[in-house]
């Protein structure tokens, strides 16, 4: 579990495909740092759930499957690829964002981020199938990060970035085009799957 609020952008440094999937290195600071994970902890790179597999030099490796590849943005990364790192959550620590899974629900592509005074505007478009989960000023993790839904648009959705979002995460580095993990807040999947029965049998 995890809180959506990024601790560093690492940076991809090694790639090694094997059988079945990818072996990667990204080096960190901090979350590389002896006592900050072990091997076998969670960490969320771009806000998908990985498992620490190795640690050395500075850097985090990580085993990526084909199916992981698949379904997030991860299957994009190459050497220099900036990503972002949070640890999972402490029970006996603060939550700043919002309850983040680590599982992404699906990719998106940004289709507007530019600067608008002192703060970056982003939008990004949606597959339809999981457009209903928008909600104006509820929670999404856009590449793990916990964000504000700030307008539903008719193809997604915009946030706004302050400029402390864009120094420390991967979004400064975005362009339109590229494509975003994306979470949708678990409180609306959990009343969409209570209430969907419920509907079903009404309409009979």
């Amino acid at each position: 579990m995890f809180s959506g609020i990024v601790e560093e952008c690492g940076e991809v440094r090694g790639l090694k495909p094997y059988e079945g999937g990818v072996r990667f290195e990204v080096q960190a600071g901090f979350a590389a740092e002896p006592g900050a994970v072990a091997i076998g902890d969670s960490v969320a790179v771009n806000g998908c759930c990985l498992t620490v597999v190795d640690i050395r030099d500075g850097c985090l490796g990580f085993d990526l499957l084909a199916e992981t590849q698949r379904v997030t943005n991860l299957r994009d990364l190459a050497v220099g690829t900036g990503v972002n790192l949070e640890r999972s959550l402490r029970f006996d620590g603060r939550v700043g964002g919002h309850f983040v899974t680590g599982h992404i629900d699906t990719t998106a592509e940004i289709a507007v981020i530019e600067p608008r005074g002192d703060d970056v505007y982003l939008e990004v478009n949606v597959p339809e199938r999981f457009r209903h989960y928008l909600v104006s000023k509820g929670s999404i993790a856009v590449d793990g990060i916990s964000l504000t839904v700030a307008g539903v648009k008719p193809e997604g959705f915009a946030v706004w970035l302050i400029p402390h979002t864009v120094q420390v995460t991967n979004l400064g580095r975005r362009k339109a085009g590229d494509h975003v993990n994306l979470e949708f807040d678990m409180l609306a999947k959990y009343v969409e799957r209570i209430v969907s029965p419920m509907l079903e049998r009404l309409g009979k």
